[in-house]
């Protein structure tokens, strides 16, 4: 006998629990009723073999309270010795429970009662003390089995039963009827239901004819339903196959109703009937079609929808993670915002293996938890960005899931770009903030020793050795200041791109030559070694020579600079293909790997730790490198690391391949004839000063204070050139342009726009307005020579 490992057992065998649970508790229950303080161990003992629930009571109240659904297959009921409580239970629980079987146990041999009474008291079989286990086996076997069989018959009973009342109201509901076709005598026997769907009259008294031409029903069809259905019906009786039709009938009230005939043909002795039902289906039809029209509208709104929209199903490994998911719709605009065409069946490993998985995750877990996700995230396998909304379609432990998205991947380029242009003027900011401190320490620096060297004069008097050694220091303090100045300049005019080359074929030796005279005091003062290597064989370059000293120079500057006292420093050139390789190396405090690129941007300062450093306005090397891309050339820093020393390396190109001056800085280079020139600008101080500029260069300038004053003068000047002020009141400058422009008498006039905006859009606009020429207030002489220059080279003007 088998227990539950967690119950006790007393002397006897029998479980001390009131309720033991058997293996197989869907076979039901059995109480067990004694109030004896011992139970005879045989009970439950069958009761676990037979895998029944035994329930215990061991009162009648107790028993009682256990008689609820779903009830017992068995009552034991045993006798402690008093008759009459035990006819009680038997008839209560009989009363209680009409179909249970009981069996009463514990009867002695020699029992003080009639077991008539028991009896009739409701009991089914009566065991003696000692209970014997075959014999409760055998009977309790058979009263079980026949309650289960009797169970089972009873819901095979009730389910037939709850069939076919289910079969009659769906028959009912649907409206179908039986109809026998005779195909050779071309009759149809119908019940009355038939004969009321096609709206054919019933016979006498209510009665069903007993045949009725076929064409009778034919003629109940709408008419274009006729000819496929009789083409359906031939081919069914000619084949054998199934008959399917669909067509529309006409109803009471004049209305065409749906209907869907099912038949099939057999053959009866000589006779060949087709036997069938006929079904209204129009409330299925009008179903299918709102169906189909809902459809439609859901297919045309999916489509338009601007934003990608898509239905995809998740797909899971063996353990249950999201690995995948298939696309099950898609619309026009998912192609556009995702680059994946065909996607529908598909899955999306198999068209990005590579895809991340935390997609895969996100979408899983929208699907188990029926919970909507809101996100911005990246798809770097299309390279895209999106933003996205994804819901769960469908009830819990539905796997699909709706995704609507946009494609934001500009927006994002746009925010980062603008991050990154907000960070670059933060720190071109911090830049300019350095810089103004650092100018005006470096400014102040020569300014000390010269104010200095004033009061010293003051008091020397005729000291001429003191006043000679003052003005040595002042010289040179006044040189630097002007070399700041001079720096300071170029880099505004790189900045707004209005350097001037004047290159011509120079020999690189004399370039570094001069380079090398010019920063020899420096090297000088700080006692450091120079070696200079020239190549062997000449190189030439077409350039501007006092350009490209200034290269060399503030190289060999940089490297005596950041060189401890003592140093050594190397200036080497040598021929490279088509280039001339330029490199000045020092063995200094080097660079850090990390701020290589660095050392060239505007106004920086690299840090060397707590090594101190010399000042500077950090400019210099920016300058180097914008002068050498001028000449068409390069410029790189390499160095090992801190206190490793540095290496500078210019290339410059040699030969045919070095750039020829543009046509402008040619014509600027050619000062031009005396010309005829009008000023007009209402600003008079302006206007008379560029008029005096022009006649300092040998023209012959006049001036105009407004636009109609100048109109009048251009008949009797004639000028070959116009500087034309734009922002003038009363009549503008375009104004001026257009009425010039407008007079063939004056084609040969070219006009130069003076305006204070230099955009490349004002540029347009005056040049579309017919401006030959663009100069920005204030112009510099070089600018106005320029200009004239090149009206000069484009169509010679006449000279006077």
């Amino acid at each position: 006998m088998r227990h539950a490992p967690s119950n006790t057992r007393n002397r006897r065998g029998v479980p001390d629990t009131a309720r033991v649970r058997m293996t197989r508790p869907q076979h039901g229950r059995v109480l067990f009723l004694c109030d004896r303080p011992v139970s005879d161990p045989a009970v439950g003992e069958v009761a676990a073999e037979l895998g029944y629930e035994l329930v215990r009571a061991r009162s009648l109240a107790e028993a009682i309270g256990h008689a609820r659904p779903p009830g017992f297959a068995l009552i034991l009921a045993g006798y402690s010795g008093d008759a009459e409580a035990l006819f009680e239970s038997v008839r209560r629980l009989r009363g209680l429970l009409p179909s249970t079987p009981v069996i009463v146990h514990g009867i002695p041999k020699e029992a003080p009662f009639s077991l008539e009474a028991i009896y009739e008291a409701g009991a089914l079989a009566v065991l003696h003390d000692p209970v014997s286990r075959p014999i409760l086996k055998a009977k309790a076997t058979f009263f079980l089995e026949a309650y289960a069989n009797a169970g089972a018959r009873h819901r095979a009973q009730a389910a037939l039963e709850d069939t076919r009342a289910r079969l009659e109201s769906i028959i009912g509901l649907a409206e179908v009827a039986a109809w026998t076709l005779d195909v050779d005598r071309g009759t149809v026997r119908g019940d009355a239901r038939m004969l009321a769907l096609y709206g054919l009259p019933p016979g006498d008294a209510g009665s069903v004819p007993a045949d009725i031409p076929v064409d009778a029903f034919f003629a109940a069809l709408h008419p274009d339903d006729v000819p496929p259905t009789r083409t359906l019906l031939a081919q069914a009786i000619e084949s054998g196959e199934p008959y399917h039709a669909t067509f529309r009938v006409r109803a009471d009230g004049g209305a065409w109703r749906w209907m869907l005939a099912r038949g099939r043909c057999e053959r009866s002795g000589a006779q060949r009937l087709m036997r069938g039902v006929v079904v209204d289906a129009t409330v299925q039809k009008q179903a299918e079609e709102r169906l189909r029209a809902s459809e439609e509208r859901y297919r045309t709104l999916f489509d338009a929808i601007d934003s990608g929209i898509c239905v995809i199903e998740m797909l899971y490994d063996d353990a249950g993670r999201p690995v995948d998911y298939r696309f099950l719709e898609v619309n026009h605009a998912f192609v556009r915002d995702t680059g994946l065409p065909d996607a529908v069946g598909r899955t999306m490993r198999s068209m990005r293996p590579e895809h991340e998985q935390h997609w895969f995750d996100t979408y899983g877990r929208v699907a188990e938890t029926g919970e909507a996700a809101h996100f911005v995230n990246e798809a770097a396998q299309l390279n895209r960005w999106y933003d996205v909304y994804a819901a769960r379609v469908g009830p819990a432990g539905s796997r699909k899931v709706v995704v609507l998205f946009t494609d934001i991947t500009a927006r994002r380029r746009a925010d980062l770009e603008l991050r990154r242009l907000n960070d670059d003027l933060a720190e071109q900011d911090r830049r300019k903030t350095e810089f103004l401190a650092t100018l005006a320490h470096e400014l102040r620096n020569p300014l000390a020793p010269i104010r200095n060297g004033l009061q010293l004069l003051r008091r020397a008097g005729h000291d001429a050795a003191a006043a000679t050694r003052v003005q040595d220091i002042m010289e040179r303090q006044l040189d630097h200041l002007v070399h700041l100045v001079d720096d300071l300049l170029d880099v505004a005019r790189i900045t707004r791109g209005q350097v001037e080359l004047k290159p011509a074929w120079i020999a690189l030796a004399d370039v570094l030559s001069a380079a090398v005279e010019t920063s020899t005091p420096l090297i000088e003062a700080n006692r450091h070694r120079l070696d200079v290597r020239l190549p062997a064989a000449p190189l030439t370059l077409y350039g501007d020579g006092t350009r490209l000293t200034q290269v060399v120079s503030n190289l060999l500057n940089n490297a005596a600079k950041y060189t401890p006292r003592g140093g050594a420093i190397v200036l080497a050139a040598e021929r490279d293909g088509d280039e001339a390789l330029v490199a000045v190396s020092d063995n200094g405090i080097g660079i850090p790997a990390d701020a290589l690129e660095d050392v060239f941007t505007m106004f920086t300062h690299v840090s060397h730790g707590s090594q101190a450093v010399p000042g500077g306005l950090g400019i210099g090397l920016s300058l180097v490198k914008s002068l050498v891309e001028l000449h068409g050339g390069s410029i790189v820093a390499a160095s090992a690391g801190p206190n490793l020393g540095s290496v500078f390396t210019v290339r410059l190109p040699l030969g045919e391949a070095a750039p020829r001056p543009a046509p402008d800085a040619a014509a600027a280079a050619r000062p031009p004839g005396s010309l005829r020139v009008l000023v007009v600008d209402d600003n008079r101080d302006a206007a008379e000063t560029l008029a005096a500029l022009l006649a300092m260069m040998g023209h012959e300038a006049a001036v105009a204070n407004d636009g109609h004053a100048a109109l009048r003068m251009l008949a009797g000047l004639q000028p070959q050139i116009v500087f034309l002020d734009i922002g003038m009141p009363g009549m503008s400058g375009y104004e001026v342009a257009q009425a010039v422009r407008a007079n063939p008498g004056w084609n040969g006039v070219r006009l130069v726009a003076l305006t204070g905006w230099g955009g490349s859009a004002d540029r347009a606009r005056t040049a579309a307005a017919g401006f030959d020429e663009h100069l920005t207030k204030p112009a510099t002489l070089a600018a106005i020579e320029a200009v004239l220059a090149r009206i000069a080279a484009s169509s010679p003007v006449e000279r006077q």
